[in-house]
């Protein structure tokens, strides 16, 4: 395998040899695996307060720059922590892509911290969605394929939807599904665009002690539509948790629909998968999610 073919290659030995090359200063500092690590890039702790991070495969590559470029402008202007950007690696030592050195952030994320209040919690996070639609996007990405099209119209997803909808016939209510799916198609965004995040998930949010700390992984974001940023409604918060972030964030009722929308194709997906893997819990949970998702559209159109 090569480093295109996604994570091989990747080793703390590797890491060494970059810093040692291009870093020299922090050579001497013990490198070691994060505990918890994503897919599009390999995160390693340098010594107390540092991270390096290096992407998987040629598609994370354009996050580098973007993030280098655009974190330490909208940090600023945030209500929590990023990531800060301490050095811009280049490609060196076998490895092809470049990478960059960022400040550690202390806590655990949302899927594993225990969060004290939960309603406050979805507060926080929609008071970070507010700010960071504010940041000013003038000469800013719009969304494309550096986004992997969040940010975008849904419609970009259009085939790859409708394949999981013949999939799961008999599985979920497919007809109903269609509906969420088509009402999303339709509603266009006529806002202005604004910055968003693109993967506010549970594991991008940072919890220190019980409360929202920091928002990493920066990747998929740019400037366009913000729908795409309220899928966190379905996949992290429900019942009054979920209201309670619907009222914070304050967003207009069609980008609610283009976020079902975002939300039903990720669920479906990954619905998709889990019943390939024979994954019954995984299936379970995407199924309860593709349910409340089908009861919210049902509810916003008697409305």
């Amino acid at each position: 395998m090569t480093f295109a073919d996604g994570r091989a290659g990747i080793d703390a030995a590797l890491v060494r040899r970059l810093i040692l090359a291009q870093f020299p200063r922090w050579a001497g500092l013990p490198v070691a695996p994060v505990e918890v690590d994503g897919w599009d890039n390999r995160t390693y702790r340098l010594g107390d307060d540092m991270t390096v991070r290096l992407p998987t495969a040629p598609g994370y590559v354009p996050a580098v720059a973007k993030e280098n470029t655009w974190l330490p402008r909208l940090a600023p202007h945030l209500p929590v922590a990023v990531p800060p950007v301490l050095a811009a690696g280049e490609p060196g030592e076998g490895y092809p892509f470049p990478w960059s050195v960022r400040g550690w952030l202390p806590g655990e994320t949302a899927l594993r911290a225990p969060i004290t209040d939960r309603a406050r919690f979805a507060r926080s996070v929609a008071g970070f969605v507010r700010a960071l639609q504010r940041c000013d996007t003038a000469g800013g990405p719009a969304a494309g394929d550096h986004s992997w099209h969040r940010g975008s119209p849904p419609v970009f997803y259009d085939d790859e939807t409708r394949h999981c909808l013949r999939l799961l016939e008999g599985r979920i209510d497919t007809a109903r599904a269609a509906e969420v799916w088509g009402a999303a198609l339709v509603m266009e965004h006529r806002g202005d665009p604004v910055w968003f995040h693109g993967d506010i998930a549970a594991g991008n949010l940072l919890v220190a002690d019980g409360e929202l700390a920091a928002v990493l992984d920066f990747g998929t974001s740019g400037v366009g539509d913000p729908a795409c940023d309220l899928v966190i409604a379905w996949t992290m918060f429900t019942g009054p948790d979920r209201e309670v972030f619907r009222a914070a964030v304050d967003q207009d009722a069609g980008t609610w629909v283009r976020a079902r929308g975002w939300a039903l194709w990720k669920a479906m997906l990954i619905l998709v998968g889990a019943l390939d893997k024979d994954d019954r819990a995984g299936a379970a949970e995407q199924e309860r999610m593709i349910s409340e998702i089908l009861a919210d559209h049902d509810r916003e159109w008697v409305r």
